[in-house]
Parts: C-alpha cells; structure tokens; sequence
C-alpha cells in the first residue's frame, strides 16, 4: 500500500482543527492528504465582530472548502457547544448557562440547541457532560455538570441527550470514566484519581451507564490516570479502562473518541512512537486533534498519522483492530444527517433567548 493511502487511513479516525476563518496552505495539505473524517471548530474558525450573515457566509464557504480538499461529501461536524463559557460561536446564537442551571428546561434547551447547531451544519455536539461536581475545587468541569450528585447528573445529562436526540443532533458523553472529581485540569497536566473501580461503580459510572443505555453513540475517554485501576497509564491508552469496564462491564457498542490529542495531559505521549498502536489496542476508535491549544502547527499531526502507518505496516497494530473501529466510525457517519448552513429567522433567536433567560429563575 503506497505511503499517501497509509497516512489518509489514519484520516478515517481523525477529526481535525482549522486554523481561521480560512484554510491555510498547511489546512488544505492536511485536509488533501490526511482526509479526515471530521472537523472540530472553535472561536477562531468564525468572524466574530461581524453582521450575522456576513459570518455566516464566511463559515458556510470555510465548511465547504473543507469538504472539497478533503474529498467527502459526509463528515462529522462538530463542536463543543455545552452552554456557559463553552460557546464557540458568535451572537446572534444563543448564550444558553451553564448545564447546572437548566433543570427543568434541559431538554428545552438541548432542542433548541440542536436547531441553531444545524443551522450551522453542525451535526455532532460534544455533549453532554456526563461527570459530576464531586470535588469543589475542580477547576475544570464545575458547573458545566449537570448534578453533584450521580442521580442529578444522570437525569441532566439524559435529558440534554434526549432533546438533541429528538432534533437530529449526534451527542457524546463525556469525560469517561468521570473527570468530576479531579483538582487538577488536564488541558494543562495529567491529573491522578486514586479511584478503585468499586468507587467509580457507585459514583462516576452511574451517569454514563444510564446514557448506554439510551443507545448514546460516542463516547469521549478522560486524560487521568487511575493508578489503582491502571497505574502505567491515563483512561484514553488503558485496555483496562476502555476495554474492560466500558465495553465489557458497561456494554458499550458505539465509537469511543479521545479527548483533545493537544491537551497537555497527553500531547508528548501521543509524539511517541507505538502510542497511536497503544490507543487502538485500549479501546479508541477516533481521536481529536484540534490544534487549538499549545500550537497550530501540523507536525503532530502527521506525526501521529506516520505512527499509525508504521505500527499497521510493522505489524505493531492488528489490522482487525483498525477495521473494526473503522466499521463502527463508517455505521455511524452514514447514518448522520448533512445540514445545509441557513441564518435563522429572528423569532425563533428571541424565543431562545427568552429560554436562556428563564434558565436563570
């Protein structure tokens, strides 16, 4: 198999950043050789400061410009959109609060955040939040949970599905096994959970096992370490982790993403090599890579994507462990709708942004 195949297989299970508002020349190489099955896009990626429809148009032309240097018709387009200070995009799209602040208008607020999540061609929201503010002075999730208890965040987090359910919007739980009870962010550092599996059962996995159970699609892996459960290395490279407790004990079929691949916690083991083997082997079917925190540029990326060739090519990374991540990947896409990019009338702005209001009482 010729070198360029090698490397756009790994674009099978990558979903990328982009750098603007345009696509660089690195962008357009990326996306020609990588050819990845998603995108992920942040604040950088629109015109902020800018008349609605000029942005718009603006990011429907940089969707569309994705689409053909990456050859594909069908793509996950994604974004974090949870609410609070978790919004990518500019006004006039609704600033809806925190997960913890909704309550009874939860799946109100998941459904109206899916129409304004597909008029942007959005078909992929990483949400809900399935962790719970257990620790206090966790300085990452916080009241982007929906409960501190497992029984409040269960019920938030299944309500916000099920509203993005209902409006055509792919969901994602997120953080596993549970990132609610760390003190430390791993966007910044790889925090430590001295958790033994009996205490995630009767906390942190309640929340997610109630959303497997609704058939949730995707799940995202946590970057900390549970060294009573595997001391050697974080949930998104632990066989243990992802094999044993979320597919095996939880019963989980769908695809398994990692978070942030740029995420300090975990960016200089993903430069090497074997690591893109290790996360296959874990569990992983997809990875993000978002080029959004510590560097723009594309060098890790293609080092990953040559680590990947390497490992299928030495025989380091079973081929039958690829596919059948692939298999889950491809299920899934061809299923997902692609939205055409649309403003929204002003009605249905103000209706939302009255309910974002009324969160807040």
């Amino acid at each position: 198999m010729a070198a360029s195949q090698q490397l756009a297989n790994f674009g099978h299970h990558l979903i990328l950043g982009v750098s603007g508002t345009k696509l660089s020349d690195d962008d357009k190489r990326t996306l020609s050789e990588l050819k990845p099955v998603g995108v992920i896009f942040f604040a950088k990626n629109f015109l902020d400061g800018t008349p609605y429809d000029v942005w718009l148009e603006n990011f429907k032309d940089l969707n569309d410009q994705i689409r053909q240097y990456a050859e594909r018709d069908s793509m996950f387009i994604t974004l974090d959109h949870e609410g609070g200070r978790v919004v990518r995009t500019p006004l006039p799209i609704t600033r809806f609060p925190y997960a913890s602040l909704l309550r009874s208008h939860t799946r109100e607020v998941a459904k109206a955040t899916a129409t304004e999540l597909k008029s942007l061609g959005v078909n992929l929201s990483w949400a809900p939040i399935a962790d719970i503010f257990s620790h206090p002075q966790n300085p990452v999730i916080g009241p982007r949970a929906f409960g501190s208890t497992p029984e409040t965040a269960a019920q938030g987090a299944l309500e916000y599905y099920g509203g993005l359910q209902e409006s055509g919007i792919l969901g994602c739980a997120k953080h596993f096994p549970g990132h609610g009870d760390t003190s430390k962010d791993s966007h910044i550092e790889l925090p430590i959970l001295n958790l033994t599996v009996e205490d995630l059962r009767l906390r942190e996995l309640i929340p997610f096992k109630a959303l497997i159970a609704e058939q949730i699609p995707l799940i995202m892996t946590a970057h900390i370490l549970f060294p009573k459960i595997d001391p050697d290395v974080p949930a998104t490279l632990s066989s243990a982790i992802l094999k044993g407790i979320l597919r095996e004990e939880l019963g989980f079929e769908g695809v398994v993403v990692s978070d942030d691949l740029d995420m300090k916690a975990v960016s200089d083991m993903f430069i090497e090599n074997g690591t893109v083997a290790k996360a296959f082997h874990a569990g992983c079917d997809l990875f993000i890579v978002s080029r959004n925190i510590n560097s723009l540029s594309i060098e890790r990326t293609y080092q990953m994507a040559e680590d990947f060739a390497n490992s299928l090519s030495q025989g380091s990374l079973d081929e039958s462990v690829v596919t059948a991540a692939r298999d889950r990947i491809e299920k899934l896409l061809v299923a997902t709708p692609q939205y055409i990019i649309h403003p929204l009338d002003k009605k249905t702005l103000l209706e939302h942004a009255e309910l974002a209001i009324a969160c807040c009482y």
